[in-house]
């Protein structure tokens, strides 16, 4: 049993590196599901959860929205559309914001998460033709 386990989340984490869209739970789940139609979803949120967990993939947790899945764990911050919920990087450099914090807080921090709001491209042209018609 522990083997088959294995090739699961070898399944799941390939699957997650593969799209590198930072996907959705659910959007993993259907991608390994349309090869894999035996791996239930509770496997695969288990096994997402158990990724991030160990820290082989980063969650990016979505104000107000469903939590995505990053297979580059380095620290980076990312950007979240506000029509069509896609996540994207954001290539710029990683500040210490923690001891920053640290430095005016008192508080000894122990982690952060940065969420950018804008409109992806693709939504920006939509906006356009909508707002030209």
């Amino acid at each position: 049993m522990q083997e088959r386990n294995t090739l699961q989340k070898r399944i799941v984490h390939e699957t997650l590196i593969r799209m590198c869209n930072h996907p959705t739970a659910d959007e993993v789940v259907a991608e390994v599901q349309s090869t894999y139609p035996t791996i239930s979803r509770a496997t695969v949120y288990r096994i997402l959860n158990k990724l991030a967990d160990s820290g082989e993939a980063l969650r990016i947790r979505i104000n107000n929205g469903a939590d995505h899945f990053d297979h580059q764990t380095f620290p980076h911050y990312h950007v979240h559309c506000s029509s069509c919920g896609k996540v994207a990087d954001v290539t710029m450099p990683v500040k210490e914001l923690g001891s920053m914090l640290s430095d005016t807080s008192g508080y000894k921090i122990l982690g952060y998460s940065l969420q950018f709001d804008g409109l992806c491209p693709e939504c920006q042209k939509n906006e356009e033709i909508e707002a030209g018609a």
